[in-house]
């Protein structure tokens, strides 16, 4: 398992993230950092989460390196205290703020969407750089997409990974697939770009990816008027590819001691995972 995770994350610690970094940097790929873990249900822990991503914040600043946190809600003790967990959320937004740095907002099962969202939206009135993930497989993603991108936050559009009934998901690949370039449509759309919302692409399906990047073309849509995001490990050359044809490319990062748990949750939460590693494993 360890040799598998070591795959897709450069290491445990903050320097192993940063080392990974760096070396990214050299082909003008950026970065986004995440530490592993969720769900967490001692206050002293989300406490630490608070005073990792703080410190985080500020030792990029000192190196003048182009890399953005992406925080889970779960992490800061959303499953404890909402406040306690907003309050952390707040204190991350105002470093980053002073930091000149953009702060992500992950997002996690269905269940969570409403309350990610809620504290997004209250967050956003104080601080202009934020961003949220949303995942094209929910039903109710392009209702969320519009109204949020309407207010000026950043959207990271994934696939989704986790395990949702159909009654808030679609079933099929092939659905989710669909869904995706629709989303993407819209936020290429000139009316939803007016506001000024960071258009985030996250995926690593390269014939989507092209899709996309085509009709944006059509659309008079600059390369670098949106953004491609990949996980570290997966498809370094395509990055590389994307980067040298003028496309703005960022890899999230992930590192922590948590890799176990995590991963074993990603594999058993959808088929599809275990497929996705390894396919990137073979590769």
């Amino acid at each position: 398992m360890r040799r598998a995770v070591a795959r897709f994350m450069p290491g445990e610690s903050f320097d192993d993230m940063i080392g990974a970094a760096r070396t990214m940097a050299a082909d003008a790929v950026t970065a986004v950092f995440t530490r592993l873990g969720e769900n967490v249900k001692d206050l002293a822990e989300a406490d630490g989460v608070a005073r990792h991503y703080l410190d985080g914040i500020d030792r990029i600043r000192g190196l003048n390196l182009a890399c953005e946190p992406s925080i889970k809600l779960t992490q800061l003790g959303l499953d404890i205290d909402r406040e306690l967990a907003y309050g952390h959320l707040r204190d991350l937004a105002a470093r980053a703020h002073d930091a000149g740095n953009y702060l992500w907002i992950d997002m996690e099962q269905s269940n969570y969407v409403d309350v990610t969202l809620e504290l997004t939206r209250r967050l956003r009135i104080e601080f202009p750089r934020i961003g949220v993930c949303l995942q094209a497989y929910l039903y109710r993603t392009r209702e969320d997409l519009v109204e949020l991108m309407g207010r000026g936050i950043g959207i990271r559009l994934v696939k989704g990974a986790y395990n949702e009934p159909a009654e808030v998901a679609f079933p099929k690949k092939s659905d989710v697939d669909a869904n995706y370039y629709a989303l993407a449509q819209v936020m290429l759309d000139a009316g939803s770009r007016a506001s000024g919302a960071r258009l985030v692409f996250g995926t690593h399906d390269t014939q989507l990816i092209e899709t996309i990047r085509r009709h944006a073309a059509t659309l008079g849509v600059k390369p670098a008027e949106f953004e491609c995001y990949m996980l570290y490990g997966i498809q370094k050359a395509t990055q590389i590819s994307l980067v040298r044809d003028g496309a703005s490319v960022r890899v999230l990062i992930a590192y922590g001691a948590y890799w176990f748990p995590w991963y074993m949750r990603r594999l058993a939460e959808r088929p599809a995972n275990v497929w996705f590693v390894a396919k990137s494993m073979s590769r």
